[in-house]
C-alpha cells in the first residue's frame, strides 16, 4: 500500500496565496478604494521574482518552515 503525502509543494501554496490575495484586493478595492489596487501590483511583483530568481519573499518564509518545492531548479 503507497503511501498518500497530503502536504502541498511550495510552487501550489504560493499559487494559493497568490490568488487569495488577488481577490482579497479586488474586494477591498470595489468596498474602500482604488488605491488597494497597489496590493495587486505587489502580488504580480512577488510572482515575478520567483520567476527570475526563484524565490519570493513567501517562497524564503515558507521554506524556513519545511514546505518543500516541487520543481528541482
Amino acid at each position: 500500500m503507497q503511501s498518500t503525502s497530503t502536504k502541498w509543494p511550495l510552487e501550489r501554496i504560493l499559487f494559493a496565496m497568490a490568488g487569495s490575495v488577488s481577490l482579497l484586493s479586488v474586494f477591498l478595492v470595489a468596498v474602500v478604494s482604488p488605491w488597494f489596487l497597489a496590493l495587486t501590483a505587489f502580488v504580480g511583483v512577488n510572482q515575478w521574482l520567483y520567476v527570475f530568481f526563484g524565490a519570493c519573499p513567501a517562497s524564503i518564509v515558507l521554506k524556513r518552515f519545511g514546505v518543500a518545492a516541487q520543481c528541482g531548479w
